[in-house]
């Protein structure tokens, strides 16, 4: 895919992905929604990728959806009338698909499926699908000029992007219900305070500092273990009962520790730096069987 809404940039195992409509303030469309979607889902498994930035070209991460696009804005076939039953069964469906599916959410699915870090570098204004797409990344870093705001309760609507799964388990219950109810804008240190970011830069500083602490992330790192540990987290926080974790977490130590954790466990008994060989995109056979079973 050639993308046009956004820019890939691949540096030295660091891609940043640009959205860029800086003339519209990057104001979210379906076609950003396909790139992105294509995007993550590209960097997953491609191996000169250890780990991701997304910021915003211009003045602003991204103004919410793009509201002056003709026709419904947010893509939807006003001719079809969805069940739940639909969800569960068509969810895949070309109708569906187009007609139906939140473009957020699809975003927001591949960025929680991918095996890579992700990094939010938020430049200025994200709201509303601006804001909900952050929340699938793992960091979230924010200019001093940030304003963020879920303000979906102004046009009558609702959040989206998964951001109901997602919010709560960032910042609690009670935070992600005021932000909701009020649809308030609210600056970087609001957010910093409602634990939303993990901290606030000055404008001129943002990127590099944003660029450094991703790279951090992966450094002499393995990328499989990197990318087990990602799910790990994300997926068995949200179970039931820690047996669960358990047989996951039994299955990736075991697999790790026969591939990359024996050139570690060496080059920590030889003082050494670790040479690790095991990629990302050849994770252990039961990797594929534990990602069915959660959709």
């Amino acid at each position: 895919m050639n993308y046009s809404a956004i820019d890939w940039q691949l540096n030295d195992g660091l891609l940043k992905l640009t959205l860029n409509r800086p003339e519209q303030m990057n104001a979210f469309t379906i076609e950003m929604a396909n790139e992105l979607e294509h995007a993550f889902n590209r960097a997953s498994l491609d191996d000169d990728v250890r780990v991701i930035l997304v910021t915003g070209a211009g003045r602003a991460f991204c103004a919410g959806m793009d509201l002056s696009k003709e026709g419904n804005v947010f893509g939807l076939d006003e001719s079809l009338t969805p069940s739940l039953a639909d969800m569960h069964e068509r969810l895949d469906s070309a109708d569906i698909h187009a007609g139906v599916r939140d473009t957020g959410g699809r975003v927001t699915l591949a960025i929680h499926a991918c095996r890579k870090p992700v990094v939010a570098a938020i430049n200025g204004a994200a709201v509303g699908i601006g804001a909900t797409m952050t929340l699938a990344m793992d960091f979230r870093l924010a200019s001093e000029k940030a304003r963020i705001g879920f303000v979906f309760g102004r046009l009558g609507i609702v959040p989206e992007a998964c951001s109901s799964w997602f919010l709560p388990r960032i910042v609690g219950l009670q935070q992600a219900l005021e932000w909701v109810y009020t649809a308030d804008i609210f600056d970087a240190q609001e957010a910093l305070r409602g634990r939303l970011v993990r901290s606030v830069h000055s404008p001129e500083n943002l990127l590099e500092e944003a660029e450094a602490f991703a790279r951090r992330l992966v450094q002499d790192r393995s990328p499989a273990a990197t990318a087990l540990s990602r799910q790990m987290l994300y997926r068995n926080s949200a179970q039931a009962h820690p047996l669960e974790a358990h047989r996951i977490d039994s299955l990736a130590m075991f697999y790790t520790s026969i591939g990359d954790g024996k050139e570690g466990v060496a080059a920590f008994r030889e003082k050494r730096p670790a040479q690790f060989s095991v990629k990302a995109s050849s994770l252990p056979p039961f990797y594929d069987e534990w990602m069915a079973q959660q959709e």
